[in-house]
Formats: structure tokens, sequence, C-alpha cells
């Protein structure tokens, strides 16, 4: 018996982009190619001795790594509190009104075009379960889960590290070498290591790979050249 061509797979899954993880990690990693190479180049055009280029990409990495995680931690941390106090908020407000919390919930689904008698059964039934009735109201009104408010330690861990290994790529050559030489395989890592980020990102959203791999690319080359030119201009 053949399969019929025009039957489809209705079935299909979603990525999980609520934590703040994996935002993190992508940033963290373009931040870290973007700050250091720009920041080394810059150094290394007013040519100094590689070792004084060597410091500065080590201290912008210590030092951008721990700022990004810093930035992530308090960012992330603000946001749950705040979405904290409006779960308390409405958790209150289910205690000490449940008869009017149903019924806001039941006119939502009205106003979706649900039939009104079956709106007060669904509303009715959620409401029969406390912590239930709050992840719905919190969807439906607020648009969050409670459930996935994200980790402000995982998303920081996350932001130091993928910004090191970001920042540590461009400085590999000054371990190895100095002058002109180190300077191109700096940018040209960069360049490769932005690449892929920007691959790796069209993936995730699902857009043109072409685009976002030059745009990545691109800034890196901007940032640079802007950095070396001013490096240069000024002298060490």
């Amino acid at each position: 018996m053949t399969a019929n061509p025009h039957v489809e797979e209705v079935g299909h899954s979603h990525r999980d982009i609520s934590a703040g993880a994996a935002r993190a990690a992508v940033f963290g990693m373009s931040d870290g190619l973007t700050t250091n190479v720009a920041l080394i180049l810059g150094v290394a055009g007013a040519h100094p001795a590689a070792g004084v280029v060597r410091l500065a990409g080590v201290a912008g990495l210590i030092g951008g790594a721990f700022s990004m995680a810093a930035g992530e931690w308090v960012s992330m941390r603000a946001q749950a509190e705040l979405l904290e106090r409006e779960l308390a908020i409405e958790r209150r407000a289910l205690a000490r009104m449940p008869d009017t919390e149903r019924r806001e919930l039941a006119a939502i689904y009205k106003g979706r075009g649900v039939d009104p008698e079956l709106a007060d059964r669904m509303a009715r039934d959620i409401h029969r379960d406390p912590e239930r009735a709050l992840e719905v109201h919190a969807r439906e009104e607020m648009g969050i889960n409670p459930a996935q408010l994200g980790s402000p330690v995982k998303a920081s861990l996350s932001s130091f590290a993928t910004f090191a290994v970001g920042a540590l790529i461009p400085l590999l050559p000054w371990f190895f070498g100095h002058g002109r030489a180190a300077e191109m395989i700096s940018l040209v890592l960069a360049a490769v290591a932005a690449g892929l980020v920007g691959w790796a990102l069209s993936r995730f959203t699902g857009r043109g790979p072409l685009r976002t791999v030059a745009r990545s690319i691109g800034l890196v080359a901007a940032a640079s050249a802007v950095t070396y030119g001013v490096g240069a201009l000024v002298g060490a």
C-alpha cells in the first residue's frame, strides 16, 4: 500500500529559546572576538614590543570576560526579580479574588472567539488547581512561563566562557610571533572565527547564512581597521 503523497507530516518541534544561556553564549563569543581583535590590533598599530600587545590582549580577555559575566548576571537577575514580583502580585490576586480572576480569564478566551459557555468551563477547570491557574494567567496576561524565567548564573558562566574563548583566538599568534605576521594571522583567525559564529547564528535563527556570515566578518574587519588606524596615528 503506497503512502498518499499529499499527506504531510504535521508534527514538529521548537528550540527552547526562553533561557538566557544560548543568547549569552552567542553574543559572548562575538563580543570576545570583536573586542579583543580590535584592542590587539589597535595596540599593534602603534608598533610596540610584542610583549605589550600580548599584555593588552590578556588584560582585554580577563577584564572583558568578567565584565560580560557581571553584566549578564545583573541583567538577568533584575529581569527575573521583576517577573517574580509580577507573579507574586498575580498569586495574591488569585488567592484574594478567585472569582474575579476566573471571570477575567474567561473574558480573555471569549475575546479570542471561544464560545462563552466553553470559555467559562475552561476557566473553571483551570482554577481548580491554583498553580495551574497562576501559570495560565501568567501566560495569558504577561506572556511568561513561571517555570522558565532563565538562570542568571548559567547565563553569566556561559557569557564568561564564550567571551574568553572568542578573545583568546586573535591573541594566540602573539604568544608565538610578533610584527606584521602576527597582525595578519590575528586578523585572519578572528575573521574565520567570526564567520563560524555567523554561520552558527544563521543555523540557530533560520536566516540565510551568507548575509549573517558577511555581517559578522564585516564587523570584525571594521573594528580592527579603525583601531589599527588610531593606534598607528597616536603611536606608542
